[in-house]
């Protein structure tokens, strides 16, 4: 059993990049970023939204989960709730329920979402399936024009590949538990036109 501690996502983010032989400009170019957006990012100076880490890992190819821990390979993961990876932006709280699992096909993570924090206006695609739960408040999902609100206890599945965003609509605080599907091989892209 592999018990995880907090990563550094800046920091894994250059692991990766450098790994891959690619330039900063080499990066920002195949994700869309600006180059100080990738630095500021790598420098630990800026926290990636959702929507930016779903542009990176499609840029390297790489799964959401891989900016949170390190490739173990492990068999069992047990992480606690103050070793979880986060990442923080304005109105949104990301937290990694584990990765480095051999052959892992699942992305879990807890989403946090301040009043009106969302995902972004333009809608995100990506290979896989997606599953939402709710844990607590209200968070309305767009899946291929159709709004589903999800509060707790609620479970929306869905083709990743159908366009779809989603938000907080509410003066109150919420929170899904988001689970990705891996696809072997590949990272999780985007549609080119979302904001960083």
């Amino acid at each position: 059993m592999l018990e995880q501690g907090p990563p550094d996502v800046g920091r894994r983010l250059r692991e990766l990049r450098e790994r891959r032989g690619l330039s900063l400009r080499a990066l920002a170019d195949r994700s869309g970023l600006s180059v100080n957006a990738v630095s500021l990012i790598e420098r630990g100076q800026s926290s990636p939204t959702v929507a930016t880490l779903h542009r990176l890992a499609a840029a390297l190819q790489v799964r959401i989960a891989d900016f949170f821990g390190q490739e173990t390979q492990a068999q069992v993961l047990f992480v606690r709730p103050d070793r979880r990876g986060r990442t923080q932006t304005e109105g949104a709280l990301v937290e990694s329920l584990g990765t480095g699992l051999s052959n892992q096909r699942l992305e879990p993570f807890i989403v946090t979402l301040e009043p009106g924090a969302g995902s972004g206006s333009e809608p995100i695609t990506h290979d896989g399936q997606e599953l939402v739960y709710g844990l607590s408040g209200q968070v309305q999902y767009a899946v291929n024009g159709q709004v589903y609100t999800i509060t707790e206890g609620d479970a929306l599945l869905f083709q990743a590949s159908l366009p779809h965003y989603w938000c907080n609509p509410t003066w109150e605080t919420a929170r899904i538990l988001l689970v990705l599907e891996a696809v072997e091989g590949r990272g999780t892209p985007l549609l080119p036109h979302l904001e960083a």
